[in-house]
């Protein structure tokens, strides 16, 4: 019963690495990984904002001129821009940290779940800012 052993030719494998910053325009971001960078992105632009906001709270609230001052200050349509923006930011990290603790409860861990709380978070997110923009410009 002398078989004679086949050798099966090795397949090169992959190498898997980390990633340059040069070969990024290689690499195909999932939908996951953009929600997670927007996370990181939008909890940065609240916490360099929060001083001027609260600077802001404190001085409209000390007297009735503060108040129109700083009411002028926000009617003005780049002022209405960077306060969109401060909304979406606030939108996209509260939806995204919502998807964070349903992942710390062990749901949606699975690739099919991933991709469509990533896609609720966006959606959700986009949906909530383009609402706050119809409020602040007027429409209703």
């Amino acid at each position: 019963m002398s078989e004679a052993v086949r050798e099966i030719p090795k397949k090169q494998r992959r190498e898997f690495r980390n990633i340059h910053i040069t070969e990024l325009s290689n690499y195909r971001m999932t939908l996951a990984s953009i929600v997670s960078i927007l996370h990181r992105i939008s909890g940065f632009i609240m916490f360099v904002a929060l001083p001027l906001v609260l600077y802001m709270l404190q001085q409209s609230l000390l007297s009735e001129d503060t108040f129109k001052h700083f009411a002028g200050i926000a009617s003005h349509p780049l002022a209405k821009l960077v306060i969109l923006g401060l909304a979406w930011a606030y939108f996209q990290h509260f939806c995204a940290g919502v998807r964070h603790l349903f992942m710390d409860l062990h749901l949606g861990l699975d690739k099919d779940s991933a991709r469509q709380s990533s896609v609720g978070v966006l959606s959700a997110s986009v949906l909530l800012t383009f609402l706050t923009a119809l409020k602040l410009f007027g429409v209703f």
